[in-house]
């Protein structure tokens, strides 16, 4: 049977790849052993979360205490971050690429949850990813977190050098005014 935040994490699997028939050509892409590298890691991160291979030794022990508490917070958190990440997806629209890329006539989405933060997708996958090692609580699932973090953070930098060349004052703007991952406060 699948568990709730399987279907969660599903959902938005099969939300992206019909999302993903929209796209706008591609003018400019990073290398392609990049986006596949990224790919696998994600892959990874997953099935050290779900797969019972991981709980090996010290990562199977628990960093949070089990219990039906412990695991709808988690399912609470993995779903606002999916929610998050659909909704920031839905306002890029043609301008998405699981890769690094410039798109033909790339615009710089500003509406929508870009109007406080640069990588809401990210933050939102993060918050779900998060959400989903606390359902779990063992170490696996938050070194699997925290290495999805890591690879997101690398791949955000990226971008934002590609954006500062493409949008040069308007994405400076942008970056005073909004947070990376999370809302800026002042």
């Amino acid at each position: 049977m699948i568990q709730p935040i399987e279907a969660l994490w599903l959902a938005l699997g099969a939300y992206w790849l019909l999302a993903a028939r929209h796209s706008k050509a591609t003018r400019r892409r990073e290398a392609r052993w990049r986006t596949w590298g990224r790919l696998a890691l994600l892959a990874a991160a997953f099935e050290f979360v779900f797969s019972p291979w991981g709980r090996i030794g010290w990562l199977g022990g628990r960093f949070v205490p089990a219990g039906a508490v412990t695991y709808w917070l988690g399912v609470g958190l993995t779903a606002a971050g999916i929610t998050v990440a659909a909704w920031a997806r839905h306002c890029l629209a043609a301008n998405w690429s699981g890769a690094v890329t410039l798109k033909e006539g790339h615009e710089l989405v500003r509406r929508g949850p870009y109007a406080r933060v640069r990588h809401p997708i990210y933050a939102g996958i993060q918050l779900g990813m998060l959400g989903t090692a606390i359902a779990v609580g063992e170490w696996r699932a938050l070194l699997a977190f925290g290495g999805l973090a890591l690879a997101q953070a690398l791949k955000a930098r990226k971008e934002e050098r590609w954006l500062a060349s493409e949008f040069g004052a308007a994405f400076a703007e942008h970056s005073r005014q909004t947070g990376m991952f999370v809302p800026r406060l002042f």
